[in-house]
């Protein structure tokens, strides 16, 4: 085991030498080093080891000396590429060693080894095939920047979102032990799923372990790791990142522990049981007992997670173990752990744009505009300042939703409630009982996690609490995992819920200062990642009239076969494309009304019904899936009969997911850009025969 195999090809001769197609278990693996786009690696010849390392395999003859050297190889790897793509950088530093030890212990992709989010797994994803894409990552056709099942085999679960890996390993672990149990030839396989100290504090995760002691023999096979790095996106909070931080300290008695559980199995099995009670009870008295002992897992550590001469036999000796029930490893690892200027970012560079390898400068983004966040959180903070009833709360984001200068304001105002969004939603539910003005900050794609939070706690009891919505529409390079598809969809079915939708970053500033305002019951108001448009902002925003759109262009003079016109009505941030849609439809001598809806809930009807009395064509165009906005319009014409005297058009999101790519680029497959919709609207006028060439492609493209 200590020396590499003699026959085994190394460097270039390795890569070429992998099959062009290798099975396992039945499954073809994916990510093969042969003509795959950006195959060219630049850091071929620096590192040795890494370069004979095509698949997992390569490295399960390797010495623990050699696999510490891969380590170091692949966390320069790792840099390297990062800096040249941007992506999650920190969460994949502190865990090379892990995932050195990891593959080189287990059977992968047989045993299955589960990355709980997924943007800690870029050194998993180099080991596994993936090292000749690995500068695709998160760029338009490249890879993921999370675990993904169609990717590749080695990623059994496909993970985005926190705190999933260990109901999924459980399912998997049970479902293995089934299949043996009805087949003698299949092999029961080790299940084993990595979580972080931020994502454990989740609820999920606890309802996973508690399932894990009672689900029968299928849960032996199941390991969870826990990585332990005392910190998530923002620094940890709460009595679990506490409790670990006790845990750390009683290395002592650990020892003492194992030495007493040695001598115990040599005894006589009724001895032996004898003194298995004894360390319980005295676990007890001196500790208070392990919460995950409690739950029924069999508890390790803590272990340092970046000394693979304690990992690997560790690992061996839990692969090996029989009869020995659900198991949690507690490492404790270091975020960005050998990158200097990760070391001493404060975030430690969980996410990074491209920055400079040499320095650690990430390559900022020309002055533009402010984010669209920060306009809510500018708007916020002011009013949090001459209203002591407003609070803020929000789900391990601060900083992702604009909060920190919340919380730097009002610190005492401010609750960061961790990765639990449904105690998140119920929390601010319960301080808007009391006279509270709570915000409830989350992501769009994270508030799908408590949607029955929203709809019994706050929305059946009609709670004034306030839904800041960051992250709707198509996000970039995040992908669909974090698109804001659905929540209008999701929350306009509710009663009583009222959804805002700023059209650029003025009209963000005003909804804002409307939800603050707002008592009436719950309030929702969305946005988009990304900065505004550039447009002067006054010091205060204006307080809007519920349910009142405007009207932003009226129709010209028509010169076209139909005299009807076209009328428009924008939702959201795709208004900028409207109106170019309606430069390029009033140069074909079809100037449109145009609109701006500004609520999803309550309907501006009458706006609704002058724009279908008196046009031939009403396009909707909404950045949410089909469902939305648009239906809510169709229906309300259809009962009032105008339905029968309109061509209704509702442009939505396409019923697929959108992969990562730019945001600009996204909206354009979706067909939801300048051309499609004028496209669409000449489409509707039955003028399709002499559209100019842009808007007949972009027609033909919205059909495909």
């Amino acid at each position: 085991m200590d020396q590499p195999n003699p026959t085994q090809p190394t460097g270039l001769s390795a890569i070429a030498a992998v099959p062009a197609e290798r099975k396992t278990d039945g499954r073809q693996r994916d990510g093969r080093h042969d003509a795959q786009p950006g195959g060219s690696v630049p850091t071929r010849g620096r590192f040795p080891l890494l370069d004979r390392v095509a698949y997992p395999e390569d490295l399960r003859n390797l010495s623990v000396e050699q696999l510490k050297q891969l380590a170091e190889e692949l966390r320069a790897e790792t840099v390297d590429a990062v800096s040249t793509t941007g992506g999650h950088l920190g969460a994949s530093l502190g865990v090379v060693e892990l995932t050195v030890a990891l593959h080189a212990v287990f059977d992968t992709p047989a045993d299955r080894v589960i990355w709980d989010v997924g943007h800690q797994a870029y050194p998993h994803k180099i080991l596994t095939g993936r090292r000749e894409r690995i500068r695709t990552l998160r760029q338009p056709g490249g890879l993921s920047g999370f675990t993904r099942r169609c990717e590749s085999e080695y990623d059994p679960f496909g993970a985005a979102h926190s705190s999933t890996s260990i109901s999924a390993g459980l399912g998997m672990a049970v479902a293995h032990h089934l299949r043996a149990e009805h087949d003698p030839a299949y092999r029961e396989r080790n299940v084993v799923a990595v979580i972080g100290d931020g994502s454990i504090s989740a609820g999920m995760a606890y309802e996973a372990m508690n399932n894990a002691s009672v689900a029968g023999p299928g849960a032996g096979r199941l390991i969870v790791v826990l990585n332990d790095n005392e910190m998530s996106i923002a620094p940890p909070v709460g009595a679990m990142s506490n409790y670990l931080s006790r845990l750390m300290s009683s290395r002592q008695f650990l020892g003492l522990r194992d030495l007493a559980g040695k001598v115990a199995r040599r005894l006589p099995e009724r001895l032996e049981r004898t003194a298995k009670k004894a360390d319980e009870y005295a676990r007890g008295m001196i500790t208070g007992g392990t919460l995950f002992e409690e739950l029924g897992f069999y508890y390790v550590g803590p272990v340092d997670g970046h000394d693979l001469n304690q990992l690997v036999p560790i690992l061996r000796n839990l692969r090996d173990a029989d009869d020995k029930g659900p198991i949690l490893l507690h490492i404790l690892t270091e975020k960005g752990r050998g990158y200097r200027p990760a070391e001493s970012a404060g975030d430690k560079y969980h996410a990074v744009a491209k920055f400079n390898v040499v320095t650690g400068e990430q390559k900022k983004a020309p002055p533009g505009p402010p984010s669209y966040t920060s306009v809510f959180s500018r708007e916020l903070v002011r009013r949090a300042k001459q209203d002591d009833t407003l609070v803020a709360v929000t789900a391990a984001m601060p900083s992702g939703t604009g909060l920190d200068a919340f919380a730097r304001a009002c610190p005492d105002r401010f609750f960061d409630v961790g990765i639990a969004e449904q105690h998140a939603v119920t929390f601010a539910a319960g301080m808007a009982t009391e006279g509270l003005r709570p915000f409830c900050a989350i992501y769009s794609t994270f508030l799908q996690r408590a949607y029955d939070q929203v709809m019994h706690d706050v929305v059946l009891q009609n709670l004034p609490v306030r839904f800041a919505i960051d992250r709707a529409g198509l996000v970039g390079a995040d992908g669909a995992t974090h698109a804001g598809a659905f929540d209008i969809n999701y929350l306009g079915c509710l009663p009583g819920m009222t959804i805002m939708a700023p059209s650029d970053e003025l009209e963000l500033l005003h909804m804002t200062a409307t939800a603050c305002a707002f008592d009436a019951g719950p309030i929702a108001l969305r946005y988009p990642r990304g900065n505004g448009l550039g447009l002067a902002l006054p010091e205060a925003g204006e307080i809007l009239e519920i349910g009142r759109g405007r009207i932003i262009r009226e129709m010209g003079r028509q010169s076209g076969r139909e005299t009807g016109g076209i009328a428009i009505l924008s939702l959201g941030t795709r208004l900028a494309e409207v109106l170019k849609a309606a430069d390029m439809l009033a140069a074909q001598g079809l100037a449109p009304t145009v609109a701006d809806a500004r609520f999803a809930k309550p309907l501006d009807t009458a706006l609704i019904e002058n724009l279908a009395r008196n046009h031939a064509v009403l396009l909707t165009i909404e950045d949410g899936a089909e469902g939305g906005f648009g239906a809510y319009v169709m229906h309300h014409l259809a009962r009032t009969g105008l339905l029968d005297t309109i061509r209704f058009r509702p442009m939505t999101l396409p019923d697929r997911f959108i992969d990562h790519n730019t945001q600009d680029a996204q909206y354009h497959q979706a067909g939801l850009d300048a051309p499609a919709i004028a496209a669409c609207a000449m489409q509707a006028l039955g003028i399709e025969k002499t559209m100019p060439q842009p808007l007949l492609k972009a027609t033909i493209g919205q059909r495909s």
